[in-house]
């Protein structure tokens, strides 16, 4: 049986294997932790507060959000694997600009489908679409992850952090619509009585739909590492007792 690879590695040289380069430590990681840490505990936008400009300018409905989900999600993918196939041929000079053109590409890719399939939408998202192309979170995981990764795994990344981008836009998109709309996927809830937060629609709304979820998000991290520590603490005063 092999032995235990490090929970790090050092590659020397940058991801175009220049001579001479510093050397970069990177994290091991299995591929399952690849594919499912972008969904919660490395989630892009609750986690490390990452495309924020479409998280709170068009998640006022579900459709909104769920279609700029898919966009960005299409977008980033597709660079990753661009970027991961095409790493040591890149120049490392120019390595950000042509990252920058990769995912300009994908994202008039996806602008044009957008306006071909569902030209509501597309329109009610205007330039928010373009604006993609300068989201730090496809930029950041070309940068620290495809170009130093395997197609594979980079593939992998993409479609973790792409989902949770998703999920992380659904929810705000349903939070304001329910509650500003009263409403979800355009289909009523509670009737004609209902008086809708129109607060919520409203620019203002995304930034109380966020606030809430990032408390929650918090919430719910403080319980797990709370009950982490209290097994830790159990397992510490079942082997003293053992002693």
């Amino acid at each position: 049986m092999k032995r235990q690879e490090s929970a790090e590695e050092v590659v020397r040289g940058s991801h175009c294997g220049h001579a001479g380069a510093s050397a970069i430590r990177i994290r091991r990681t299995t591929p399952g932790h690849d594919l499912l840490r972008g969904l919660w505990r490395e989630n892009p936008v609750f986690r490390q507060l990452l495309g924020l400009c479409p998280a709170l300018a068009v998640t006022n409905t579900v459709a909104n959000s769920l279609a700029m989900g898919t966009a960005t999600f299409s977008v980033l993918v597709g660079s990753s694997l661009l970027v991961s196939s095409f790493k040591r041929v890149i120049p490392e000079a120019i390595r950000l600009s042509t990252y920058i053109l990769i995912i300009a590409t994908w994202v008039t890719i996806a602008d044009m489908v957008m306006e071909a399939t569902v030209p509501q939408v597309h329109k009610a998202l205007g330039a928010f679409v373009y604006l993609i192309v300068v989201n730090c979170m496809i930029l950041s995981r070309q940068e620290a992850f495809a170009s130093r990764r395997p197609v594979g795994r980079s593939l992998l990344d993409a479609i973790g952090t792409g989902s949770g981008f998703i999920l992380a836009l659904f929810l705000m998109g349903a939070v304001r619509e329910v509650i500003g709309y009263g409403s979800f996927l355009g289909h009523g809830l509670f009737g004609a009585s209902y008086q809708p937060w129109t607060v919520m629609i409203l620019p203002p709304g995304g930034f109380l739909a966020i606030g809430f979820l990032l408390l929650a998000f918090g919430w719910i991290g403080l319980r797990r590492e709370a009950r982490r520590k209290a097994r830790e603490w159990s397992r510490l005063a079942v082997v003293k007792r053992a002693a």
